[in-house]
Order: C-alpha cells, then sequence, then structure tokens
C-alpha cells in the first residue's frame, strides 16, 4: 500500500507531545510490512535543518485554498527508519516561534488557514511526486479537513479516486473549532457547514468534519475510545463519534524500545536489565546530584516528565505537594513547561525544599531518559490521557508508575494488589488532591515497608511489552477495511 501520513508533528523534527511520538515512529514499522509511506509536516523555524540533514527538493510548489494560489517550497529527509518526510516550506504560515501559539500561549489566530494549507498542499505534493496513496492518514484536528477535500473537491479526480482516508484522534479535547469565515476559506461548499459536519454552535469545527468525512476514525487507546463516546470524555462529539459506529476504534499506541530501552540507551550514565538492576542505583545517584538533590539510595524518588497543565493533572498535585514534601521522607525529579501558574508553583519548590525537589521548566531529551531510569516511581496524574507513553517507558525502565486509572493509563497499567504484590503500579480513581495524596502515601508505605512486594512490581512491570509492531499490524488491519469501503461504495 502507498500511505500518506499529513500531521501538524513529527518526532524527532517537531514534537510538543503525543503526537509528535506516535508519527515519528509508526510509519518505519508500516514500511518494515512491505509497504510505501510518505511523511508531510510543516517546516517550521524551530526545526533544525542542518541537523537532521533537510534538503529543498521542490522549488515551486503551487496550492489553491479556497479564492487563492500559493506558491510554496518542499524540503525533504528521513526518518531514522529511512521513511521519507516532506516539510512544506511556506514561511508566512510556519515560520514562526512556536508551532501553535506564541510565547503567551495564545494560539495562532489563522491557524485553521495554516493546517488547510498543509492539508492541501500535501494533496497537492502526492501529484507533484506521482505518489499516489491508497491511505491518506490525517492526525488530530490540523489535517481533519483532509478527508472531506478528498470526498469533496476531488471527488471526481481519479488521481485520488481509490484513496481511502484515516483520522486519528489524539486528544478529542483540541477540534479546531474557530469562527465560520475560516471555513469560506478552505474551498468547501457551505451545503457541507451543517450541523453533522462541519457547522458547531456557529462555528467551524474541523475535526467534527473531519469525524464526519473519514472512512474511518481511531483514537489512541481503547479505553479513550470508551470514554470518548459519552459526555464529558467526548467533549461535545460524543453523539458524532457513536454515529460511526464500528468505524470508530481504539488501537493502543505501540513504544519505541529502539529509542526507550535501559539495555541499550545512550542517554543514561549506567545501562541495566531486568535481571541485573544495579545501573539503575548508579543512575538514581547521577540524577540526583544532576538536579540537586540530597544524593540518598535509600529515599523514594517521584519523576515527572510532562506538561505542566490542567490536563495533565499537577493543578490537583500542587495543591498537597507542600504538605506532601514536607510530612514525607520523598524527593521529585520535575521536568516540564506548560501553564505559566504552574511553572511558577513547581519551579519555586526547589528553593522551598532544598534537597527534595529538584526541577527543570522546559524540556530536555536527556534529561527525561535520566528521569526515567533514575527514579523509583513516575507520576501521572491526568484529568484524562488518549494513550499516554511515559507510563509505559517507565515500566521498561523499572520505574513504577503512579496514575490516574483513565484512558490508556488505566489500559496499561495493573494495580497493585498488596496481598499478593501482582501488579505493574499504582492507581487511583477521583480526579483529587485528596485521591492523589492517599495514593503516594501508599506508594511510599509500599516502598519503605514492602520491599519484597517492589521488587515484584519492578520484575513485573519490567516484563511487560508494548511494541508498535503489534500496533502497526491493527493500523494495517484497520486500512484494509477503510479501502475495502472504498471499493465496496
Amino acid at each position: 500500500m502507498n500511505i500518506l501520513i499529513v500531521s501538524a508533528e513529527c518526532a524527532p523534527f517537531a514534537k510538543t507531545g503525543g503526537l509528535g511520538d506516535v508519527v515519528g515512529a509508526l510509519p518505519s514499522y508500516l514500511e518494515n510490512s512491505g509497504n510505501n509511506v510518505v511523511i508531510v509536516i510543516p517546516l517550521y523555524l524551530s526545526i533544525n535543518t542542518k541537523k537532521y540533514k533537510i534538503e529543498p527538493e521542490i522549488s515551486n510548489l503551487e496550492v489553491t485554498l479556497g479564492n487563492e494560489t500559493f506558491s510554496c517550497g518542499v524540503m525533504k529527509s528521513y526518518t531514522k527508519g529511512r521513511v521519507p518526510v516532506y516539510f512544506i516550506d511556506y514561511p508566512g504560515f510556519f515560520h514562526r516561534k512556536g508551532l501553535y501559539h506564541d510565547s503567551f500561549y495564545n494560539d495562532y489566530t489563522d491557524n485553521p488557514f495554516r493546517f488547510a494549507f498543509l492539508s492541501k498542499a500535501a494533496l497537492q505534493l502526492c501529484r507533484h511526486i506521482n505518489y499516489k496513496p491508497d491511505i491518506i492518514h490525517a492526525n488530530d484536528w490540523h489535517t481533519a479537513v483532509i478527508p472531506a477535500f478528498v470526498k469533496r473537491l476531488y471527488r471526481n479526480d481519479p488521481f485520488f479516486e481509490n484513496s481511502a482516508s484515516i483520522l486519528t484522534i489524539h486528544n478529542v479535547a483540541y477540534q479546531g473549532q474557530y469562527n465560520r469565515d475560516w471555513y469560506s476559506k478552505t474551498g468547501l461548499g457551505w451545503e457541507d457547514f451543517t450541523q453533522d459536519k462541519f457547522e458547531h454552535h456557529g462555528d467551524v469545527n474541523f475535526l467534527k468534519g473531519g469525524i464526519h468525512f473519514a472512512d474511518i476514525v481511531n483514537t489512541v487507546s481503547e479505553g479513550y475510545a470508551a470514554e470518548t463516546r459519552i459526555a464529558p470524555g467526548g467533549y461535545g462529539l460524543e453523539y458524532f463519534l457513536n454515529q460511526k459506529g464500528n468505524d470508530y476504534v481504539g488501537i493502543l499506541n505501540g513504544v519505541d524500545y529502539t529509542e526507550w530501552n535501559p539495555e541499550t540507551d545512550k542517554l543514561i550514565p549506567s545501562v541495566y536489565s531486568i535481571n541485573d538492576l544495579s545501573g539503575k542505583a548508579e543512575c538514581k545517584k547521577f540524577l540526583q546530584k544532576q538536579l540537586g538533590l540530597q544524593v540518598d539510595s535509600d529515599v523514594a524518588l517521584i519523576g515527572i516528565v510532562s506538561r505542566l497543565v490542567e490536563q495533565k493533572g499537577f493543578h490537583i498535585i500542587a495543591e498537597c505537594m507542600s504538605s506532601l514534601i514536607s510530612s514525607s521522607n520523598i524527593q521529585f525529579a520535575i521536568l516540564g513547561t506548560g501553564d505559566n501558574k504552574l511553572e511558577r508553583f513547581f519551579s519555586g519548590l526547589p528553593q522551598r525544599f532544598p534537597g527534595k525537589a529538584g526541577v527543570y521548566i522546559g524540556y530536555d531529551n536527556e534529561l527525561a531518559h535520566v528521569i526515567e531510569a533514575g527514579s523509583d516511581f513516575f507520576l501521572m496524574p491526568s484529568i484524562y490521557e488518549p494513550c499516554g507513553l511515559n507510563q509505559i517507558y517507565s515500566l521498561k525502565y523499572g520505574t513504577l508508575p503512579i496514575v490516574r486509572a483513565t484512558g490508556g493509563l488505566n489500559d496499561t497499567i495493573v494495580n497493585y494488589d498488596q496481598k499478593t504484590g501482582e501488579g505493574t503500579g499504582f492507581k487511583f480513581n477521583e480526579p483529587s488532591c485528596k485521591a492523589a495524596y492517599n495514593t503516594i502515601l501508599w506508594v511510599l508505605d509500599t516502598f519503605y515497608y514492602r520491599k519484597l512486594h517492589i521488587n515484584k512490581l519492578i520484575q513485573n512491570a519490567m516484563s511487560q511489552h508494548f511494541s508498535w509492531d503489534d500496533s502497526a499490524t491493527k493500523y494495517l488491519r484497520m486500512y484494509g477495511r477503510a479501502l475495502q469501503k472504498i471499493t465496496t461504495h
């Protein structure tokens, strides 16, 4: 199959979260199964063209969007799995400091037009390089207009007549809802600006339109698929997701174990394995020194690598963090960026609790690996979590996850059974400070007084396997089903 994947992000070139990780990893596994994959993303200002050997490919690609025609460049590179990545180079849209918003976290006002342009440019690129896609795989609201483009603007075009469209929802809360004036600029007809398609409370909603027009819609875990079918998990789109019936499915994200594996990780100070954990103790010592924590092998160290935003649950952690640190023998290693208020709170912890809290505001990939390897536990208190990847990384590193039982977190972590010692981590249900606080106290009690159970949990955790091989197989089955729908209609 020829598989076109269009996305706003693709690791390592441009990434703010799980979307970038998925688009950076899945295509290699699809290629390994004998498919021909092409990725298209924007050329953002932040992408280092020299570092990633991104070379000019097309100097003049004409893209018509609505009543306007643009001329853009296209550059090209490859993922580490040698999948070609084409970068749409239009400085007016993409040469900005942020991917989606300015330094104050205000969305760029022309986001709907920027990403509609990316979507149209990806289709035009296919024609230019004579790449006829069997599957066009759109991701999140940014490219959700593609299925409508294919079914409406290219309805009578032989080049795309056998192309099936897939839409993956990585986070249903982000829907691309904007003033209806932006809809007219896409070139789509007003007959599709209706309540069952693009219209949403008078605005245009790109994700909603994509759900209608895509041949199959999926999201990134079975648990999240179930949660989004009912309010409030569907964020107002639950009815339309249910309307897809069996054409809305959950496929759990996989993990790239060539990058996240303590036996081979080049970014940690000492490698280790399920049979020899001595290197993990060295990683803990290194992490404590790096973040200014008191070096103590016996203290419980909890790691956090996350966006510091309400969705990730860190407002409820902020409520009880001071009490937790002051009353318990505990350390925190925190890496993240996000909400200004939460950034200020967490960045102030080292001064208030020297030696017990180490914080780095920003993102540092090497430090993320060191926190995964050097921590005893990993905290993810998400209000909702479509899939989550860090809890899966943590399992492989023997760093026991502490998670709220939601979405992919609930799917991937087995709660500790205090009677038997079975499980792979610790879970709590209620999204509250009290529930998180009590669960962390339970974790500490287990760490200090039930060492045999901790050892058993670590062995269980490191034995888990969530490979992209399994997930890619499910994607290929879904692609096949989408193609079958095209041929039978």
